[in-house]
């Protein structure tokens, strides 16, 4: 049996992991479940799917969880806090990262350096410590998978290590692929008074909130640029973002001989997960079969940047390197919560990241320190902009 430790249980990844789990039991055993705070909807998670442990960042929600599973008579023990969150990622054979934002960078990282598998959906682990994680990878001999269906669709199209880079595999291009959320066709000038609610209303994916934001100024396509270019050891320049409205084909890659392969399927994600939790092999996701004839079409357009400026500053920070993407992905969870909150414009998104990035000095981070030291510079010079941004 392949324990598994689910890193973001109650978050839209972790509910979708927990169903692919409970339908080959045989196979995996659920060796951990974690969360912030959402005391509620991981006791339910835990009655229904009995793991070994279940953890809480928060310590006094951990207290209250403990107390209502002796009350129910489970036998799950209960921890708190990162060290929490550390040990059950250290300890499982296979670990879905799936904490949302900066929050999932170290437990991720103890998975990785215990040489688990990881599923890797916590795309931040990689834009703030690219460089520092994936020389753990390596030092550790952790398999490392993607889980955002844009990656998980470039690792299928692209056979052999991807650590070799594109040119060993006779790689042009990759072709990023993305909806364009829900303000594709919506009017530049009408931007400024979105709702925290229209953002958050996606066309096809069903999301957290945070992310569906980013989804909304593209800022995700952005941070998926930066994953990207660690994932496959590629340069900036040789990925292009394509905007695919129904979202059928997850990404392509383009070979040197013209060859361009797709994956596609429903937009769901538990069919990337299900690829990585029986990679090398294939298993059931419970995901409906794609029916090209009622699909009928497919759309392709380019990224429209003066709607979209936040894809055009993760570009930037992926092309300065250092601390840039670090400091731009801070910067973009403060901003978002203000938003989230009413306290700053849809638009002052993208204008704060920007000031952000000119006023906090881009440094080579050699320690997890140091990246951790650039993310608070970052958040601090962020609520500082919200201040005076903000309404």
């Amino acid at each position: 049996m392949e324990r598994v430790t689910v890193l973001g249980s109650t978050g839209s990844i972790g509910v979708s992991t927990l169903d692919v789990l409970s339908r080959h039991r045989d196979t995996f055993e659920l060796y951990a479940i974690t969360a912030n705070s959402s005391v509620e909807a991981i006791l339910q998670q835990t009655l229904a799917h009995q793991p070994r442990y279940v953890v809480l960042r928060d310590e006094s929600s951990a207290e209250q969880l403990a107390t209502q599973l002796r009350r129910a008579g489970s036998e799950c023990e209960v921890l708190a806090g990162e060290a929490g969150l550390c040990k059950v990622a250290a300890e499982a054979d296979t670990v879905m990262a799936a904490i949302v934002g900066a929050a999932g960078l170290l437990p991720t990282l103890s998975a990785v350096e215990a040489g688990a598998k990881v599923l890797l959906a916590n795309k931040e682990s990689l834009v703030m410590a690219g460089q520092l994680f994936m020389d753990a990878v390596e030092r550790s001999g952790s398999t490392l998978l993607p889980i955002d269906s844009e990656h998980n669709a470039i690792f299928q199209c692209m056979p052999g290590v991807h650590r070799q880079g594109l040119d060993a595999q006779g790689v042009r291009r990759i072709l990023l692929t993305g909806s364009g959320g829900p303000f594709r066709q919506r009017s530049v000038e009408s931007l400024a008074s979105v709702t925290p609610d229209e953002a958050c209303a996606h066309p096809n994916w069903s999301m957290g909130r945070k992310i569906s934001v980013d989804s909304a100024t593209m800022m995700n396509k952005g941070l998926e640029l930066i994953e990207a270019c660690w994932l496959f050891h590629c340069p900036p320049e040789r990925i292009d973002v394509v905007v695919h409205p129904q979202s059928v084909i997850h990404s392509m890659v383009e070979y040197v001989d013209g060859s361009v392969l797709a994956q596609m399927g429903q937009p769901d994600m538990r069919t990337p997960i299900a690829h990585a939790l029986a990679w090398p092999k294939r298993m059931e996701s419970g995901v409906a079969s794609l029916d090209l004839i009622v699909q009928a079409r497919l759309d392709f357009e380019a990224p429209d940047e003066q709607r979209f400026p936040c894809l055009r500053l993760a570009r930037e920070a992926a092309e300065l390197g250092g601390s840039a993407s670090a400091s731009l992905n801070a910067a973009n969870e403060i901003a978002v919560e203000a938003f989230l909150a009413e306290q700053l414009p849809f638009t002052a998104i993208p204008t704060l990241l920007e000031r952000v990035m000119a006023d906090v000095e881009n440094v080579e981070p050699l320690t997890l320190g140091d990246v951790q030291a650039a993310d608070l510079q970052a958040r601090e010079r962020a609520r500082s902009l919200v201040r005076e941004f903000g309404f």
